[in-house]
């Protein structure tokens, strides 16, 4: 058999051409990889994926037009079996709970892709999940956090807007004072000292995003 049939066929997906060509440079000599298609947003690569049919994707989450989760989803929602490594500059929690819950099967940092993308294609082609460890130690100080709702994260998005609690009861049609019982509440889940503290640790977990 040759290295092309039994070749682990893989479509990159991101949004910077030197992330790509870095990826493609690595795969490269790999006598069981081929590269077989690369796109540049989610919409790209639902499409590149009909055309390609890889066994494994490597994808970005922070595209323009459509992000990774929702690639991932609208993939998965078309190809139940698409193996999907999740590769990213952030490691954020909430992040990478949206990513396994859409269905991918790793997560790696970029900053660590030379030392671990390679054994994380063959891991995921084998049909099995794997995570950097900065990753998991990211999740495992998280786990006992309790989640925030829907409601609460569209409070704190309003907040991250430098809305005040008139203007978001205003816009959520939500009394002031229930905007403070929620405002309490989000300081609480996040461990939280004030406002901007809550702010800047839900983009630090990918919890919102500006």
């Amino acid at each position: 058999m040759s290295n092309d049939l039994a070749s682990i066929r893989i479509l990159t997906v991101d949004d910077h051409p030197l992330i790509r060509v870095g990826i493609a440079t690595l795969i490269g000599p790999e006598a069981d990889m081929k590269l077989v298609g690369e796109a540049s947003n989610g919409r790209e690569a639902i499409v590149k994926f009909r055309e390609c049919r890889p066994d494994v994707i490597l994808m970005d989450l922070q595209m323009p037009e459509m992000n990774g989760i929702d690639a991932i989803i609208a993939i998965r929602d078309e190809f139940p079996e698409a193996r999907i490594i999740v590769l990213t500059t952030y490691v954020g929690d909430a992040q990478v709970f949206r990513a396994l819950k859409a269905g991918a099967q790793a997560y790696v940092m970029k900053n660590l892709v030379h030392k671990e993308l390679l054994q994380a294609i063959r891991t995921v082609y084998a049909g099995r999940k794997t995570m950097s460890p900065e990753v998991a130690a990211q999740i495992a100080a998280c786990a006992g956090d309790e989640a925030l709702t829907s409601r609460e994260i569209d409070v704190l998005r309003l907040i991250a807007a430098g809305c005040a609690n008139k203007e978001i009861g205003a816009r959520l049609s939500i009394t002031e004072e229930t905007v403070k019982s929620r405002v309490k509440s989000i300081l609480d889940k996040l461990g939280a000292n004030d406002r901007t503290h809550a702010v800047t640790t839900a983009l630090k977990r990918g919890i919102i995003e500006l």
